[in-house]
């Protein structure tokens, strides 16, 4: 039986504030006005203005923004600075990732542990102070808060048994039918629990380009029929990765004294990842392979890409905090534990 909750509506974030000529130019555009679009090759393919405004094109196909109108998802222009902006992110990306074609070794690199200890779940379970804690799931908000849904584009896009067992991990996802078990609504109660808000985009003035980029890879590939590929190599790395991060993260909030509504989310994940692992493996990508063996490129592309922006936010994250600094573009002010 569904769970009687009845859940929040759906909320629209509210427009961020533009960090460059590229995201002021997308933000004049959603409200309807005519700009002089710049030079997007000219900018950093990884910075705050080209990932902000990419973030915000992408957006319009989730929950829109606050008094922006709902027609401007297919607005011509709008479209078409995306599609700059696609191309100068993608070619940046293409030309950091070594290019490959063996799945199999991509995957079986995911599943070993690495040596160094030296990343944000084990810093996080170590030595992670709550200040810290209460930052990386700000990060982690911008996607986990839509957990899923940049992935739920590529399933019209697949066919037979690999469609069947990713729509098997999404059911997953979105709860098994309960809403109260959705992965979105967990991290949102979470949040709640350490403090934060819960607001769909509460967090998208604060935090940085690198974890716009992350969430950016998996729209991009989600929205390209063409991109379907890296998208599943993409999500090989999240269901892969994440049983063994999970199970860091909840030793870190039990040690920083977080109960068991806050650790719900991260405990979920400790155990369906595990399994999912196992469906992405033999049930999603081996039929893929076997269908179109062509992708076996893109699906490496996908993991590549993947680690490679993950690499960059932990970078960033471990190199602010070591420092004594915050990781965000604005700190979180101070708030009582719950």
């Amino acid at each position: 039986m569904l769970s009687a909750t009845v859940p929040r509506p759906a909320e629209s974030a509210t427009p961020p504030r533009p960090r460059g000529p590229l995201s002021a130019a997308v933000l004049a555009l959603l409200r309807g006005e005519q700009v002089t679009i710049p030079d997007v090759g000219a900018a950093d393919p990884y910075g705050d203005d080209l990932q902000l405004a990419l973030y915000c094109c992408y957006e319009m196909h989730y929950r829109g923004f606050a008094g922006v109108d709902d027609d401007r998802e297919w607005d011509p222009a709008v479209l078409g600075l995306r599609r700059e902006l696609e191309r100068t992110f993608l070619a940046a990306l293409r030309g950091d990732v070594a290019p490959g074609t063996d799945v199999a070794a991509e995957v079986d690199a995911l599943l070993v542990e690495p040596v160094d200890t030296a990343g944000v779940t084990q810093h996080l379970r170590r030595d992670g102070e709550w200040w810290q804690l209460q930052e990386y799931v700000v990060h982690r908000s911008i996607y986990h808060l839509k957990e899923a849904d940049p992935q739920a584009w590529v399933i019209p896009r697949l066919s037979g048994a690999a469609k069947a067992a990713f729509v098997t991990v999404e059911h997953d996802e979105y709860g098994a039918g309960d809403p109260d078990r959705m992965h979105a609504r967990l991290f949102a109660t979470m949040m709640v629990e350490l403090g934060l808000s819960d607001a769909y985009g509460a967090y998208l003035d604060a935090v940085p380009a690198a974890t716009l980029a992350e969430v950016n890879l998996m729209s991009l590939c989600g929205l390209h029929r063409g991109l379907r590929g890296a998208l599943v190599g993409q999500f090989a790395v999240i269901e892969l990765t994440s049983s063994p991060g999970s199970d860091r993260l909840v030793r870190a909030m039990r040690r920083l004294g977080c109960g068991p509504t806050a650790i719900d989310f991260y405990d979920e994940h400790v155990e369906a990842d595990a399994v999912h692992e196992q469906i992405i493996r033999r049930g999603v990508l081996d039929p893929l392979l076997a269908a179109e063996p062509e992708l076996a490129t893109d699906i490496v592309f996908g993991i590549r890409a993947g680690l490679l922006l993950g690499d960059r936010l932990s970078e960033l994250l471990l190199g602010r905090w070591a420092n004594g600094e915050s990781s965000l573009r604005r700190p979180l002010p101070p708030t009582t534990r719950h």
